[in-house]
C-alpha cells in the first residue's frame, strides 16, 4: 500500500523553475530515499509535502486522499537548518514543541521521560539549549520530531554533525519505528546511508526526477556483469584461460592472504557458470562474486548523465 504519493508536482520562484512534474509515490512501513545534487529540488518537494508552501500544479494524496491542511499533524519533520531556542531550557522546549503537536501535558511528559532516557540525556532537562553541542540539540530535535508518533517520518540529512556512535544510535531508532509502522522519507547525500537503510529511492536533478525504484532494482538494472574472482595455486596469465566470452578488466595480488585477485566482464553469451567452468580445473577458487555498482556510482553516473543534455 502507498501511504504519500506527489503527483506531477510543479513548482515556481521567480524566474527560478524548482520541481518540474515530479512524483513520488512512497509505500507504507518503508524507509524512501529522496536524492539529489544541492538544488536539486528536494528541500522544495520536502517543504511541499509538510505544507510550508504550495505547489503550482499538482497533488498530494495520503493514504489514497488529497492531504488537507490538518494532514500536516500526521507528519514529523526534521529539517537540514535545525533551530531550537537558545535561552531557554533543553526540557521546557521539548515540552513546548510537543503541545504544540497535540500532546496533552501529562502524556508528553510521560513520552518525553522515556525518550530522554532512552538517549541518556535527562541531565540536560534543566540545561539551557545554548550549554549543548550541535549534535546534543540534534538528538533533541529528533525526540520532539517522533514524540507524537506520526505516520510520516521526514528527515533532511538527519546524521550531519553526529559522531559514528550516535550516527549508529539515530540509524537503529530509524529501523525501530519502521518496524514500529512508521514510514520514512530520508533525504541524504550519504549513498552509504542509503544502500543500508532505504528500501526505495527517488533521485531528483535540475528539478526533474530522473530515476526510482527499490534499491535492489536500481543496483541489478546497472550492473555492468562484471564479477570478482580471488583466486589461488595459480601463477600464469589468466587471460590464457578465457575465451571471447570473457574480459580480463584487472588484476591485482593480496600478499596479506596471499591470494590473487581478478576483475572479469562477462560479455555475449558468455555465462557465470560457464567461467567458473573454465577456471576450476586450473586453479583453486576462494571466492565469486558479482560486482554490483554502489547508490555512490549511480548517483554520479546519472547525473553527468543528465548535464551533458
Amino acid at each position: 500500500m502507498v501511504l504519500f504519493e506527489a503527483s506531477e508536482i510543479v513548482k515556481n520562484f521567480a524566474n527560478h523553475l524548482a520541481l518540474d512534474k515530479v512524483s513520488i509515490a512512497v509505500p507504507q512501513q518503508s524507509i524512501f530515499g529522496l536524492l539529489g545534487p544541492n538544488g536539486a529540488g528536494k528541500t522544495t518537494l520536502i517543504r511541499i509535502i509538510n505544507q510550508i508552501t504550495a505547489p503550482d500544479q499538482g497533488q498530494l494524496r495520503f493514504k489514497g486522499i488529497k492531504m488537507k491542511r490538518n494532514d500536516v499533524s500526521r507528519i514529523g519533520y526534521l529539517p537540514e537548518e535545525r533551530g531550537l531556542y537558545k535561552k531557554m531550557k533543553v526540557g521546557d522546549q521539548a515540552l513546548y514543541l510537543a503541545r504544540l503537536k497535540g500532546i496533552p501535558r501529562k502524556d508528553a511528559l510521560k513520552k518525553l521521560r522515556y525518550w530522554f532516557e532512552k538517549f541518556e540525556i535527562m541531565s540536560w532537562w534543566n540545561r539551557k539549549v545554548e550549554e549543548l553541542s550541535k549534535g546534543m540539540q540534534q538528538k533533541v530535535q529528533f525526540i520532539v520530531t517522533v514524540v507524537h508518533e506520526p505516520e510520516l517520518l521526514i528527515f533532511d540529512e538527519p546524521f550531519s554533525g553526529f559522531d559514528p556512535i550516535n550516527v549508529n544510535l539515530l540509524k537503529d531508532e530509524i529501523f525501530r519505528l519502521k518496524e514500529n509502522g512508521a514510514t520514512v522519507i530520508f533525504s541524504t547525500h550519504n549513498m552509504a546511508s542509503v544502500e543500508e537503510l532505504c528500501d526505495h529511492i527517488a533521485l531528483i536533478d535540475q528539478s526533474r526526477k530522473i530515476l526510482d525504484g527499490k534499491v535492489r532494482d536500481v543496483r541489478n538494472a546497472y550492473k555492468s556483469n562484471t564479477f570478482e574472482v580471488t583466486y589461488r595455486d595459480f601463477n600464469g596469465p589468466l587471460q590464457a584461460l578465457l575465451n571471447e566470452s570473457f574480459r580480463l578488466i584487472g588484476q591485482e595480488e593480496d600478499k596479506e592472504e596471499n591470494l590473487q585477485k581478478a576483475r572479469i566482464q562477462i560479455t555475449g553469451s558468455g555465462t557465470a557458470n560457464a567461467l567458473i567452468g573454465r577456471l576450476i580445473p586450473h586453479l583453486t577458487l576462494n571466492s565469486f562474486n558479482e560486482i554490483l555498482p554502489t547508490m555512490n556510482e549511480i548517483f554520479i553516473a546519472k547525473v553527468k548523465e543528465q548535464q551533458r543534455r
